[in-house]
């Protein structure tokens, strides 16, 4: 891999496509898919492709979406299904894309519901909605649907440790409700 020694990671993930779309049956088809992550996932955490001679490019997370698409594509059953689309919306949250974001761990959650990474997405869900929330004045769509998130993890996950931080947000989230409700009702 000395385009990935050379910093060289778009070229790199597409040498690595080649060997997964040439040979789709070949013993290290797992390995080529986990260094295909690993790519995504150092484009995501900000890594820097060389440009020319020994100097350093902008940071091009955006590309790390992409790449994790295809990642998904290629395995759709692997161990890094799940991953990837996690991965993806953690890159859609930092790029600023809520409604991206939700997409990608809806995906994760439908997809996968029998993933260790599960709860974890139905709770970013939860958390994802309820950033939407602009208060009780406006449309309170994304209230709801961080309501229901938020109950769907307490009642689907009860046992695990961030059932405290999903009654925090539901309750948040009812009083964000309450408070829209009560305004509705002295304005009309």
């Amino acid at each position: 891999m000395i385009r990935l020694a050379r910093h060289q990671y778009v070229k790199a993930f597409q040498s690595l496509q080649e060997i997964v779309s040439r040979y789709p049956s070949t013993s290290r088809f797992n390995e080529v898919i986990g260094q295909q992550f690993r790519i995504a996932c150092d484009l995501l955490d900000g890594a820097r492709s060389r440009s020319w001679f020994l100097l350093f490019g902008l940071r091009n997370r955006e590309a790390s979406v992409g790449l994790f698409e295809v990642v998904l594509a290629n395995a759709p059953y692997s161990e890094y299904a799940p991953l990837a689309l996690m991965s993806i919306a953690r890159a859609h949250q930092y790029l600023g894309n809520p409604e991206e974001s939700i997409d990608a761990l809806d995906r994760m959650v439908n997809t996968y519901p029998k993933s260790v990474l599960a709860p974890t997405a139905y709770l970013k869900s939860a958390q994802a909605y309820a950033s939407l929330v602009e208060g009780p004045a406006y449309d309170q769509t994304a209230t709801k649907e961080a309501i229901t998130y938020f109950e769907d993890f307490v009642i689907l996950y009860p046992g695990d440790p961030s059932v405290a931080v999903a009654e925090k947000g539901l309750a948040d989230m009812k009083q964000v409700l309450a408070k829209a409700k009560s305004e509705l009702a002295t304005t009309t």
